[in-house]
């Protein structure tokens, strides 16, 4: 899947990751490793994204228990994105998270919330809600239509986006100055997957 558009880049890397975390976490990978300073006081102290979710709340939505967790932190721009892949027994039904918080290494570059407003706001978004009737819009490059534009959901958090295509999907939620990002496996059916992303987002966001 390609993002050939400069300003998309940076999101489709991230949407990617949802699918990439549960491929490079298969059973026989290893987890990458915490980075130290900035990310590795985040993750072992004030912000851990394996803390969000529980087995039972999983198994719930899963229908599995999840049998180990795997973290990992990235500094991506001005943003650490703490991320955790909850294995369950039957490995395809595994669920992953992303949390991003902001860096303090970089305060004046990429924080999750400019990073939000680009993505989900961007000014050619708003032109197209803003577009006279009848006119028609551009018609969307092959690569653009792979990633289909960011749907709203309402009732969580601050503002939630379900970002997907026809066989994967993340939900994206934001509260505060961090936002999170959870990615469901095992779950053929679109309207499925979105409404058990929306579950256990509802059970995360009391913990950010």
């Amino acid at each position: 899947m390609n993002c050939r558009h400069a300003k998309r880049s940076v999101f489709c890397g991230f949407f990617l990751c949802a699918i990439a975390l549960l491929a490079r976490q298969a059973p026989g990978r290893s987890a990458q490793k915490p980075m130290s300073g900035d990310a590795g006081t985040l993750a072992s102290g004030k912000k851990d994204a394996c803390m969000l979710l529980t087995s039972p709340e999983i198994e719930a939505v899963q229908g599995e228990p999840v049998t180990e967790t795997k973290a990992s932190v990235q500094l991506n721009g001005g943003m650490l994105v703490l991320e955790c892949l909850f294995r369950t027994t039957n490995f395809p039904k595994s669920v992953s998270i992303a949390l991003a918080v902001p860096s303090s290494a970089k305060p004046s570059a990429l924080a999750p919330r400019k990073f939000w407003r680009n993505q989900f706001h961007a000014p050619d978004v708003e032109e197209n809600k803003m577009r006279p009737a009848g006119k028609k819009a551009q018609k969307p490059e092959p690569e653009d239509e792979e990633v289909r534009k960011p749907r709203r959901i309402e009732g969580l958090g601050e503002e939630a986006y379900w970002v997907g295509t026809p066989i994967a999907g993340a939900l994206y939620v934001l509260k505060g100055d961090n936002f999170v990002r959870i990615s469901i496996g095992g779950v053929g059916e679109e309207s499925v997957r979105i409404e058990k992303s929306k579950i256990l987002a509802s059970a995360v966001a009391k913990r950010l």
